[in-house]
């Protein structure tokens, strides 16, 4: 929980830069923090958002680790190149966006490294926000093995024909039926991306299909509202979704030794 950290316990992380297998066995950059200590501990992937692999990625994983979680942000951005996230998230737009299957290979990779660590609890759940959002219920009807997913305001959930792509040949809701795991979805009322409309649509095939999902929508907040760095945050909505992120992974991902 936020802010419950005790002032006489003892509090450490490492975080650093490591290269794994993603998709196709391609070796590719991800960032890794987790808790100090022979653990175990729960694992999450971060799935990161069009702005690019940034320092946001990297606050936010740190922020997990600081809970009592191992955070993997795998670099899915990597095959366009390198530079700053200004520069390769251009040239990700610029090539149609990076390839669905791209993204699922990555997060397949990444759930497998987490796994095979001595101090995993053998849970991993996956989150993420804006394209993120998308790839996290994405990844949560394709990838086996995950144990929750969070959706922070994914655009293109719902999409039309129109909007299909070569590298996004299928809306993720019509995955809906394999969704695989518990879902949390976050949004603002105020949002045009997705827009309420089209969270109410996703909401009734995730009941049609009796999937256990949790949704919160938020007034007076829009797209982005848990970005602190930009004038989309708003602190009271964006502290009550981390509330709502801490609990809902800390029911699914609990620390269990492995069976």
């Amino acid at each position: 929980m936020w802010n419950k950290l005790r002032t006489d316990e003892y509090e450490g992380m490492l975080a650093e830069t490591i290269t794994m297998p993603g998709y196709k066995g391609d070796q590719i950059h991800a960032y890794f923090s987790r808790p100090l200590g022979k653990g175990p501990f729960p694992g999450i992937i971060l799935i990161p958002h069009m702005p690019g692999w940034d320092e946001f990625c990297r606050e936010t994983a740190r922020r997990f680790s600081q809970h009592g979680y191992m955070a993997l942000c795998p670099d899915i951005y990597c095959r366009f190149g390198h530079g700053t996230p200004d520069e390769i998230a251009t040239k990700a737009r610029d090539a149609g966006g990076v390839a669905d299957d791209s993204v699922i290979g990555d997060c397949e990779g990444s759930l497998e490294y987490l796994n095979s660590l001595p101090y995993s609890n053998g849970k991993a759940g996956v989150i993420g926000m804006c394209s993120g959002g998308r790839h996290a219920f994405l990844a949560a009807c394709k990838v086996s093995g995950l144990d929750a997913a969070v959706d922070c305001w994914g655009g293109r959930v719902v999409a039309s024909k129109e909007e299909l792509t070569p590298a996004r040949p299928v809306a993720p809701i019509d995955y809906t039926p394999e969704l695989g795991c518990p879902l949390l979805g976050l949004f603002g009322n105020d949002d045009k991306f997705p827009t309420p409309e089209q969270v109410d649509l996703q909401e009734e095939e995730l009941k049609k299909y009796g999937k256990n999902y949790k949704f919160y929508r938020y007034d007076d907040a829009g797209h982005g509202f848990m970005y602190y760095h930009t004038q989309m945050y708003r602190p009271r909505q964006a502290m009550d979704a981390w509330e709502k992120v801490f609990d809902f992974f800390g029911e699914h991902l609990s620390l269990k030794e492995r069976d």
